[in-house]
């Protein structure tokens, strides 16, 4: 009602104008009776003349005038009415509570016919919850899919006062107005359906760039007579370009053994779905040779620009062949993928690349002052004894070396005790987190053993301070990595740490000579992690225990070393006797915790025995300890226990892995380590 007050105010002060013009023409009127009496008389005629006309042409136009304004105005709302019931775009109208109050033409033909007024917008549009109404003067929006079409509907609330005499509109004009329940919700739905398959075609036509090499080229040749070599190597080839062919993949052998190839994104769900089949078609091809031929795949998702997508296929590559090869790694920029990596890892025969991170190794240790050796939390005697492999190392170039153990297992506690006190080391050889805090400079050199992942360091701080970082280590890798290492050598093949180390002290030079009691601690890390030399035990692994042996390693020592106390020994007969066979082939047991210092440790052997049990695949052992949960995870060839561990936040390799479950108990444990063997063998992983 202001506003049509407004409005007439306008209007007629607008015709008034003629009127208000005769002061005008009374002031000019005065003037020239100054200057003219008798013109003066006949300009005063005329002036009241004009004014007498305005009146009359006031009075009587008013009404036509007013007249023709309503029309006008009638005309206009319903060219506006018409315009938004025939307007193309699906347009509707709700109340604050979401329920349909008017639909134009396009949105009631879009509901074929259905009788929705009233109804609540979410009953029309699942998609469409209460939620996703607009609670303020911003817009939401959805999407949802409607008769097979996909649709972008904006929400917008607009103000719908009550046009009384009595509305206070400044009241419309401030933000409380959007709780009033005056307010409507403007409805628009936007056909996207065009857009959304534009998007996926342009996304599937996108090219993925792949790397592909072959594992152990050298080594299947070398397996099978030199006149079948060729027809091996053809027959490999042929199994790559027809797979490769089968995605419509462009492909270029980069040399014998590296292939870079790229395809279509449509074809990578197709790759996923089947899980890369080309790993097992590549293995399952034999002509004699004694030795499976296997493959590592590396794809780069997704990327912004070509060069970093080939920069993701490398990562992913290189994170292929770092966890054992013979499996395909996916890299959506953070996001990573597995997939195949059953086979066990055939060990290298060459030392080549020992020799090359030994000199490397040389070099950093020669340009530091220091040196900090940190294993992984709750060490073992692989941790240690690649540590004092380290140590010794460091010592033949005369620089200072520490060792961060923040807590001894019972497990370790015979080893470390020949060092502790022993007036040929010295006493600030072993640090804790805190002491090692405050000998760490600028000019100190990390070196981590036994672990490639910072959550699981014994203090993962230090790689704040360091700025250089060394790794060693024989686990296979995860998607949490240390980033900027200034060598990592990473061998999933090695059997130990200490194998590796042992290598590594063999090339170092500079007159390196091991301590016995120095070859005992290595040798005991490759003695357990072996089993006693049963598992993962290649040529090189022997050929490290003789060189250990001829720096004065002793096979006795090391037995009365880890003789198990009949404390241990009763809890190990009593996990073994509660073992659990579940699904016919796998063993769960759970080990007691309260009696012993290391708990994982007897895990770890309990796990160990229970592969000696006819038909069982794998055994998994639970501890707990520290208020987390401890699953030891063995087998011997048939199952990936890694893969398995992975699932539950873990790792290791294929024959040996372990994880750690926080904020639950031992039962809900098992439950979930059930859960995963279900799901696994029911999508073939295992």
């Amino acid at each position: 009602m202001g506003k049509k007050m407004r409005l007439n105010s306008s209007l007629r002060s607008y015709l008034l104008w003629p009127i208000y013009l005769t002061v005008l023409l009374l002031s000019m009127n005065l003037v020239i009776y100054v200057i003219d009496k008798q013109a003066g008389y006949v300009m005063s005629g005329f002036v009241a003349v004009y004014f007498l006309l305005s009146l009359v042409i006031f009075y009587y136009k008013w009404h036509n005038i007013a007249t023709e304004l309503v029309r006008y105005a009638m005309d206009f709302a319903q060219v506006q009415k018409r315009l938004l019931k025939e307007m193309a775009i699906p347009y509707a109208l709700l109340d604050v509570d979401g329920k349909l109050q008017w639909g134009n033409n396009e949105f009631i033909d879009l509901l074929q016919g259905k009788k929705v007024i009233g109804r609540s917008i979410s009953s029309i549009f699942p998609g469409l919850t209460p939620e996703s109404l607009p609670k303020a003067g911003a817009d939401e929006m959805a999407h949802i899919t409607l008769n097979n079409r996909n649709y972008k509907v904006v929400l917008r609330k607009i103000i719908s006062p009550n046009f009384d005499e009595d509305a206070n509109w400044s009241f419309y004009e401030s933000e409380n107005a959007w709780d009033t329940n005056n307010a409507l919700i403007a409805m628009f739905l936007f056909d996207e359906t065009e857009i959304i398959a534009l998007q996926k075609e342009n996304k599937d036509q996108k090219l993925i760039v792949g790397l592909l090499y072959i594992d152990n080229y050298d080594e299947a040749l070398d397996s099978i007579d030199e006149v079948r070599r060729s027809l091996l190597t053809a027959l490999v080839d042929r199994k790559i370009n027809k797979y490769m062919q089968g995605i419509d993949a462009v492909i270029k052998k980069l040399e014998k053994d590296k292939f870079i190839f790229v395809f279509q994104h449509r074809y990578l769900s197709v790759l996923q779905s089947t899980k890369f089949s080309l790993l097992e078609e590549v293995r399952n091809v034999n002509i004699g040779n004694e030795m499976a031929v296997t493959i590592s795949i590396g794809l780069g998702v997704n990327a912004d620009s070509y060069i970093t997508g080939y920069e993701y296929a490398r990562a992913a590559i290189d994170l292929a062949l770092g966890r054992g090869g013979d499996q395909a790694v996916v890299k959506d920029r953070d996001k990573i993928s597995y997939y195949g990596g059953k086979s066990i890892q055939v060990e290298k025969s060459t030392r080549v690349k020992a020799r090359v991170k030994a000199h490397a190794f040389r070099e950093f240790v020669e340009g530091k002052d220091k040196i900090v050796v940190m294993g992984h939390a709750l060490g073992d005697v692989d941790s240690f004894g690649a540590a004092i492999g380290v140590y010794r190392i460091g010592k033949t170039f005369n620089k200072k070396v520490h060792i961060v153990i923040n807590e001894i297992t019972s497990s370790l506690r015979p080893m470390i005790s020949r060092f502790v006190g022993n007036p040929d080391y010295e006493e600030d050889l072993f640090l804790n987190n805190e002491q090692v805090k405050e000998v760490f400079d600028v000019n100190t050199l990390l070196v981590i053993v036994d672990v490639n992942r910072p959550s699981l360091l014994e203090c993962e701080e230090l790689l704040d301070y360091a700025r250089t970082v060394i790794i060693f280590d024989h686990h296979r890798q995860t998607n949490e990595g240390i980033e900027n290492a200034a060598l990592s050598y990473i061998e999933p093949f090695a059997s130990s740490t200490c194998e590796m180390i042992a290598e590594i002290l063999q090339y170092t030079g500079g007159n390196l000579k091991l301590r016995p009691m120095e070859a005992d601690a290595l040798y005991a890390g490759i003695m357990i992690d072996t089993n006693n030399f049963l598992t993962k035990s290649g040529v090189r692994t022997f050929e490290a225990a003789a060189y250990l042996r001829r720096n004065g390693a002793d096979v006795t020592r090391l037995r009365k070393f880890f003789r198990s106390d009949i404390t241990e020994f009763k809890i190990k007969a009593d996990a073994i006797s509660s073992t659990e066979v579940y699904l016919d082939y796998y063993a769960i047991a759970v080990c007691a915790s309260d009696e012993v210092d290391s708990p994982t440790i007897i895990a770890a052997q309990v796990a160990n025995e229970l592969l000696n049990i006819a038909d069982m695949k794998a055994s998994f052992v639970l501890s707990e300890f520290n208020n987390k949960i401890y699953i030891s995870a063995r087998s011997i060839d048939e199952v990936n226990v890694q893969l398995v561990m992975e699932r539950l936040g873990g790792g290791g390799h294929l024959s040996v892995a372990g994880s750690q479950l926080e904020g639950c108990t031992i039962e809900e444990a098992v439950a979930m380590l059930k859960e995963t063997l279900d799901t696994m063998v029911k999508e073939g992983d295992i």
